[in-house]
């Protein structure tokens, strides 16, 4: 065992994963509302159909053609330890459970009573756990819905920090489990952390990446126990395995890291884009975390999907950003959680951003949220943005997976914000249906046709050659679909050549060269310089 008082450094593919009751954290299991209706409508009961049947969910999890199913993937002989995990959620979590039944009682109260009268007198009728937490009210079409106030939600018995906890572990190539169904339960090797996401002891141990400290202060910060420190050790090495080039001395530099993280820099800036980064450095064929500066300005997120704000990847990097940078929710919506307040309740600085909204970067460059078309199932989801960045001199789009349903949009935007050099667009055109990501929410059932018809898509060829067109354009860059190999436990998806996506992307990119407009579907990494 090396001295405690050594200089040591975090190994570059030591990876987080962020838990709540041991399920992968992501933002609809940790906002309250949404933790509440996931926990009772999901979780529970994924995790009782699994004891039922655990042969049936080992063998959907191990065929390909059910990539991405709610199945959960954990040994039959561990069955034990899954009923275990039921029961103190039952027992532990029940404030939620309860919750997410008044959730269900009063949206049927006010389906059922608000006929365009006055609303007063179904305030006593609603479920005692939400009284003091929502408001009634109509809209000017008559319609009548529940209104959260989100932010005691952070202050009552609906969170509890205590179901956080983190496991750490050395990334090892090998896929992980999907995280929207496998809960993770212990395993030799990995270190168990019965810590909240916000514990100062995790800002400690990944500024050790960069900074380096010692055994003996991270072993202080995170509170561990002599077999805890024994298996933190593993995660240390004497020396860093930093980039050389994660800087630059001159002009704009922009860095695909996978799916669609962006980093964007100057002598004077980073901007990081929805990080989702690789920890495994062993290959060459990607920037991992080492590549990253040392300081980030900014994080932007565009949008509140598991793929796209990637908590693993966010922890690691909060000691070392100024602010994450956000689209401003509709307050209240049940399906539209304040991403704001998902990671302040984590300790993040966030700058919450409304369309058009303008943050300064050193150097007198700049960044604008400009708007996100659909993408959301057709819900009422307003905390989604793209951005446009000013940067040494270019202009750059980041599209995220907005849709070119509407060009009219970005004919706007052009006129408003001037023509863009660089544009990056999503078109993961036939998404997963509604009910794929959003079932825990639904309050009212909805047939499997309806779900199939409202999909998580983004551009197809048409639409996004018409945002091209309407931004004035000469570059697109697609963004990889998931496709690469180290998001498989996020993403789980598979792809052929004949696959529609693939199909579109082939169509988009003959449009682009017949139009003079330089094209690319990224994979992995990709560099741009000026």
């Amino acid at each position: 065992m090396p001295d405690s008082r050594e200089r040591v450094f975090l190994r570059s593919n030591a990876i987080i994963e962020p838990l709540v009751d041991r399920f992968y954290a992501w933002m609809h299991i940790v906002s309250p509302a949404q933790a509440a209706m996931n926990l009772a409508n999901v979780q529970v009961p994924l995790l009782e159909s699994y004891l039922h049947s655990p042969q049936v969910h080992i063998a959907a999890s191990n065929n390909p053609a059910l990539r991405g199913g709610y199945f959960v993937n954990v040994e039959e002989e561990r069955a034990t330890e899954v009923g275990e995990l039921l029961d103190v959620i039952k027992r532990d979590r029940s404030d939620m459970l309860a919750f997410a039944d008044a959730i269900a009682e009063a949206d049927d109260l006010v389906r059922q009573n608000a006929t365009g009268f006055d609303l007063t007198p179904l305030y006593p009728k609603l479920p005692p756990a939400l009284n003091g937490l929502v408001e009634l009210a109509y809209d000017t079409g008559n319609q009548a819905s529940l209104r959260l106030i989100e932010p005691l939600l952070y202050h009552s018995p609906v969170f509890d920090r205590r179901r956080q906890s983190v496991q750490l572990s050395l990334e090892d190539g090998v896929e992980r489990p999907f995280i929207l169904s496998t809960p993770r339960l212990p395993k030799p090797g990995v270190l168990e952390l019965p810590i909240p996401f916000d514990h100062p002891g995790l800002d400690e141990l990944f500024a050790a990446r960069v900074e380096g400290t010692t055994a003996a202060r991270l072993r202080a910060a995170l509170e561990l126990d002599d077999a805890q420190a024994a298996l933190l050790d593993g995660l240390l090495a004497a020396e860093p395995s930093l980039a050389p080039d994660r800087h630059i001395d001159g002009g704009g530099r922009i860095r695909y890291f996978g799916h669609a993280c962006l980093v964007l820099q100057t002598p004077d800036a980073a901007v990081v884009v929805d990080p989702f980064i690789s920890a495994d450095n062993r290959h060459g064929d990607r920037y991992t975390l080492d590549d990253l500066p040392d300081h980030i300005d900014l994080a932007l997120i565009t949008h509140g999907h598991q793929d796209h704000i990637v908590l693993e990847t966010l922890l690691q990097l909060r000691s070392r950003t100024d602010a994450v940078v956000v689209p401003r929710s509709s307050r209240g919506n049940l399906c539209d959680p304040s991403i704001a307040l998902y990671l302040r309740s984590m300790g993040f600085t966030v700058i919450e951003a409304d369309d058009f909204d303008e943050i300064p970067l050193p150097g007198g460059d700049r960044v604008v949220a400009t708007p996100f078309l659909g993408e959301h199932s057709d819900l009422d989801i307003r905390s989604k943005s793209t951005y446009t960045v000013r940067l040494a001199g270019k202009t750059i789009f980041v599209g995220a997976d907005s849709s070119g349903i509407d060009p009219v949009l970005y004919r706007y935007m052009r006129a408003h914000l001037g023509e863009v050099d660089l544009a990056f667009l999503g078109m993961e055109c036939d998404g997963a249906p509604l009910t794929w990501l959003y079932q825990g929410l639904l309050t009212r059932p909805v047939t499997k046709k309806m779900s199939d018809s409202r999909k998580l898509s983004g551009s197809n060829a048409e639409q996004a050659a018409a945002i091209m067109t309407e931004l004035g354009s000469r570059e697109a860059y697609i963004y990889a679909m998931g496709e690469e190999s180290w998001q498989g436990h996020v993403m789980a998806t598979t792809y052929t050549p004949d696959t529609y996506q693939i199909k579109q992307i082939e169509e988009f990119l003959a449009w682009c060269k017949g139009n003079d407009v330089a094209a690319e579907h990224l994979f992995n990494q990709r560099e741009w310089c000026w």
